[in-house]
């Protein structure tokens, strides 16, 4: 008898009122298992079919065994998010959606993943997941005389909080100013007065915070009389565009591959100086599965002269494997043979690519790291970098000194 399951109609209408409707819908195929990147590792076996049912009968997370619930949890904030199955589902089901449920009441009762507490906490007290104070949000731009945003302006520049702190990712907005600068963009920044957009603890189910985070941003928002908003992070873009916009439907966003890929056709930006390399895109999955945009960043390589650009077979496009970061797997340490981010490296190595370019800062911070891991030559590049490498050419180097 201590086999049998035990029903909880209370766990399933819980799930159901926090989000996770889209149970009733699953008809247990099993194609999202087939879809999703965890069960291409071989060392993984990610039953993602089975989560609707439980739901549906009321058996998860409701056992009294702490290795059952911990067992409960490490599967259910093992998704990422990156909807390859629900481009998969014939139903159209967002799993990733019904476990944002579920983790939403383990967040509620301090269930979780404990990297992530501290993320979220660091988020909710200064702004941004790495801690940093707001006055320094906007060092970057300082020595680039990025103007602060008022009313004036065309685009709010919302960098994201990984290219405003982290040094590296730094080179990101350094690069993507400079182009609005070329192209005379009209533009600024908030600085100290942007919050993070949230979308990363929202997906983890810490749904007060991303509350917090929105209404601050709004607030700020419409305090400055921003109208468009221009974004580097696809999360970011994600968010502005499927959430905020119910709270203030007048606010707009556009992805920076979405604005340079129009400019360089009205020729305000004009890739001039050779790049001789076989590059290699990966479409992240917020940018591409979540926002269908795949032609843009392709027809900004396209323009720059002497660039060879080349697909990873088949897992390109919709098709494209997650490097691991969504839904803060940025934060999460799997081991080795766990990690989708050396999967998807050794997709990109067998294409002989000589860079990698990608176009989110997460895509760039897991894929960049994981590859010196392997001792592999190739160079990682997000797409504002090598477009500003063609457009500049000597010029680069001043954005490479300022970070």
């Amino acid at each position: 008898m201590s086999n049998v399951i035990k029903l909880n109609p209370e766990i399933r209408e819980a799930i159901i009122e926090s989000g996770g409707q889209d149970v009733i819908k699953c008809y247990q195929c099993g194609r999202c298992m087939a879809a999703c990147p965890w069960n291409l590792l071989e060392n993984t076996e990610y039953a993602t079919y089975r989560f609707c049912q439980r739901i549906r009968l009321g058996a998860i997370i409701d056992s009294e065994e702490k290795e059952d619930i911990a067992a409960d949890t490490i599967d259910v904030f093992r998704c990422v998010g990156c909807d390859s199955c629900r481009r998969e589902c014939p139903r159209g089901v967002s799993l990733s959606d019904v476990l944002r449920a579920v983790r939403r009441i383990l967040v509620d009762y301090d269930s979780y993943p404990s990297e992530l507490k501290s993320v979220i906490s660091r988020l909710y007290s200064t702004g941004n997941p790495l801690g940093e104070s707001a006055e320094q949000r906007s060092a970057w731009a300082d020595e680039l005389g990025v103007p602060r945003f008022d009313g004036n302006y065309e685009y709010l520049y919302f960098a994201c909080c990984i290219p405003s702190y982290d040094s590296r990712t730094q080179i990101v907005a350094k690069a993507t100013a400079a182009l609005l600068k070329k192209a005379h963009v009209s533009f600024g920044i908030l600085g100290e007065q942007e919050f993070c957009c949230g979308e990363a603890v929202r997906r983890v189910g810490a749904e007060k915070v991303f509350q917090t985070a929105m209404k601050c941003n709004i607030d700020s928002f419409n305090k400055n009389h921003v109208k468009k908003i221009l974004t580097t992070s696809p999360h970011c873009q994600l968010t502005f565009t499927k959430e905020y916009t119910d709270k203030d439907p007048d606010i707009a966003s556009v992805h920076v591959t979405q604005l340079f890929s129009h400019l360089i056709i009205k020729k305000r930006l004009v890739p001039k100086y050779p790049i001789n390399k076989k590059v290699v895109y990966h479409d992240p999955c917020t940018l591409g599965r979540q926002l269908d945009i795949y032609d843009e960043p392709r027809a900004i390589l396209k323009s720059i002269p002497g660039l060879k650009l080349v697909e990873v077979p088949v897992f390109n496009r919709e098709l494209s494997v997650c490097c691991g970061a969504g839904a803060m797997g940025l934060w999460r340490d799997w081991p080795q043979d766990e990690r989708l981010a050396h999967f998807r490296a050794q997709q990109i190595l067998k294409t002989g690519a000589d860079v990698l370019v990608v176009a989110c800062p997460y895509c760039l911070q897991m894929l960049e790291e994981t590859m010196k891991s392997l001792n592999a030559s190739i160079e990682i590049m997000d797409i504002a970098e090598i477009l500003w490498s063609s457009v500049a050419g000597p010029e680069q180097e001043k954005i490479d000194e300022a970070a």
